[in-house]
């Protein structure tokens, strides 16, 4: 049962941020910046593709080499579901709080304003912070080695992106950037 909760996650992550990107191009705020900066961001959505496909293989039983469990426990797989649920909650949270801001990719173009309250007042990366809770769920639902490969290098991914994030805002936003980097912690 947790894997299906577990594969559930996926389409309700994709269509909350979907929905924002869609509104806010009804809006004139061009969301989507994904690799214009680094072109190297274009290896990313094969992997994130084998990434939904195990979660789903695994979940309904459809043909895949990652099938091997680490390790069998009921309570890690629920444990894995309620941190799926946080994250989500997470991103739904951090899209209110950016408002126009939001951003996939750095808009070196048309930035939106620093935004520092909502979720962002506890935490810089609310968004990455999801993420990793996210991966570390999935991993605790269905624990193979695929799953755990995606945890180390996400969290290795979104803390290089994190860094390249924060000199853009330090170039763009100075002084209020680096006063709010004084008060808010980067993840917890």
């Amino acid at each position: 049962m947790p894997s299906y909760f577990g594969a559930l996650t996926i389409p309700v992550l994709l269509t909350m941020v979907l929905v924002r990107v869609l509104l806010l191009k009804k809006a004139g705020v061009t969301a989507m910046k994904f690799g214009e900066l680094d072109k190297t961001d274009f290896f990313i959505p094969p992997f994130v593709f084998l990434y939904f496909y195990s979660i789903f293989a695994n979940a309904f039983r459809w043909p895949t080499v990652f099938q091997g469990a680490l390790f069998h426990s009921s309570w890690a797989s629920w444990i894995g579901v309620s941190s799926c649920v946080v994250a989500l909650l997470l991103i739904f949270s951090s899209l209110i709080s950016f408002g126009r801001s939001f951003r996939i990719g750095i808009d070196a173009d048309r930035p939106g304003s620093l935004v520092t309250s909502g979720i962002f007042g506890l935490t810089r990366n609310p968004m990455y912070v999801a993420f990793g809770l996210f991966l570390l769920g999935e991993f605790l639902i269905q624990p193979n080695w695929l799953l755990l490969a995606y945890l180390a290098a996400g969290i290795v991914l979104f803390h290089r992106q994190v860094l390249r994030e924060e000199d853009y805002l330090v170039q763009h936003y100075g002084d209020d950037y680096r006063t709010y980097c004084k008060h808010v912690r980067r993840y917890l």
